[in-house]
């Protein structure tokens, strides 16, 4: 059976690159003590699925993960995976919610056709912003010139730009609120800045929601995903991160400081590939 898990990457650990949070979700899980399936081979790998990739940088309250189980689960123990990994993950990465994956389900990669994202403009008016957009939304064409697999490629974005509005101020620029299109060639915030006007420099940016089409209708890849305001919620602060204020989440380890479970995980399994008995 497959969990989709939604999950917000904020503040400092935006910094943190794609790969390296792959492997911090393989040891929250593992810490977790939930039954992942492995793959085969001389190194077993937990089967992850992760949507799309988030640029080194930039935040996000709507990052998706399948996680293939080995063992089925209850809609109760689903409904405890949020607070249950969130106290495993690093400052700043939060599971948001959880909800079971019906078998033979596209994958998040082929399902996901647009983005929202929250774009800040720095050194941008907000009237000359306004300017901007409208110009851009009445063109035919919005044409740059972006690396493509190191080669320089010249294309029109004007397809794949879905909406543009300017949100407001912030204490460098202007806030922008955009719908951006994945396939069949993905555009980045910057490259929506650098067609609105050459010159333009993102500054903090996130990514409020992932969009899949069915029929003309627009909904999110988690069904029970919590509704979260993503959509209206300002960008944080850098400075502001769990570490700097007490950390009121769920304990589930024993020890000092760390009160033990009311009950012990209901999975215990060993690291695949690896020997747990006495040795010779």
């Amino acid at each position: 059976m497959r969990v989709r898990l939604r999950f917000a990457k904020r503040g400092k650990v935006r910094f943190t690159s794609h790969r390296d949070v792959v492997r911090l979700w393989e040891r929250a899980l593992r810490r977790a003590v939930l039954p992942v399936a492995y793959s085969a081979g001389f190194r077993p790998r937990p089967k992850l699925s992760f949507g799309l990739a988030l640029s080194t940088g930039h935040e996000s309250v709507a990052e998706y993960l399948d996680v293939e189980l080995v063992e089925a689960v209850d809609a109760s123990e689903v409904d405890e995976l949020p607070w249950r990994l969130s106290s495993e993950l690093p400052t700043g990465i939060d599971v948001v919610a959880a909800a079971l994956v019906e078998p033979g389900h596209p994958s998040l990669q082929e399902q996901v056709l647009t983005c929202s994202w929250r774009i800040e403009a720095l050194h941008l008016e907000p009237g000359h912003a306004a300017q901007l957009v409208d110009a851009a939304l009445a063109a035919d064409e919005l044409v740059i010139t972006r690396s493509r697999k190191g080669r320089e490629v010249t294309d029109d974005l004007r397809p794949a730009v879905r909406s543009v509005a300017v949100v407001g101020p912030t204490g460098d620029g202007t806030e922008l609120d955009a719908e951006l299109a994945v396939h069949p060639r993905s555009v980045r915030p910057a490259e929506l800045l650098v067609a609105l006007a050459p010159g333009l420099v993102e500054g903090r940016v996130l990514r409020s929601a992932q969009w899949i089409w069915s029929d003309g209708v627009r909904a999110e890849p988690l069904d029970a995903a919590v509704e979260l305001g993503a959509s209206r919620s300002p960008l944080a602060e850098a400075s502001v991160t769990r570490r700097d204020q007490p950390d009121v989440r769920p304990r589930i380890r024993g020890g000092e400081g760390f009160p033990a479970p009311d009950r012990e995980p209901r999975f215990a399994t060993a690291s695949p590939g690896r020997h747990t008995g006495s040795s010779p």
